[in-house]
């Protein structure tokens, strides 16, 4: 089965629609021209102000043509919102950890990057992570030391 919807400047439209979009502009816009020039030669003295003065209502006839087309055919794109599963969220947390290592953490990010991440509800999933993340690292960097002897003020040892 063939689709009848194309993408056209980044939104998608019906073509059927989008010839009858182009035919009603085409139709207001020059309508709105000629009358205008027709009516503006028998007012204004200078002939290419009254083109101009036209070509100015046509402009504004495209506006118009524009605002009906739009009046008429809705947009045909859905848009779905929906939670993300935080199982999902998690196992992209850990997958970028993979790819890149340490993600850094929340107290060194700049306030305004911190109010985005709270604006987009990602805020506790990376708190979340980051506190089920250092107790992990802290373990390990632990296990890694070795111990060392003490050292006196004077540079030796006991």
């Amino acid at each position: 089965m063939k689709s009848d919807l194309y993408e056209v400047w980044g939104d998608t439209v019906n073509g059927r629609h989008l010839i009858y979009a182009i035919a009603i502009g085409a139709a207001v816009s020059l309508s709105a021209f000629f009358l205008a020039q027709h009516l503006l030669l028998g007012w204004v003295e200078n002939v290419q102000m009254a083109k101009a003065y036209a070509m100015l209502v046509g402009i504004v006839g495209c506006l118009v043509g524009g605002a009906i087309s739009a009046k008429l055919f809705k947009p045909k794109r859905s848009v779905v919102e929906h939670q993300a599963d935080p199982a999902w969220r998690a196992q992209v947390l850990s997958e970028l950890r993979a790819e890149f290592g340490d993600l850094g953490q929340l107290s060194d990010l700049p306030a305004d990057t911190l109010a985005e991440l709270h604006e987009m509800d990602l805020y506790a999933l990376f708190a979340d992570d980051e506190r089920n993340i250092l107790p992990d690292a802290t373990a390990e960097n632990d296990s890694r030391m070795t111990p060392v002897a003490a050292i006196r003020a004077n540079g030796g040892r006991p």
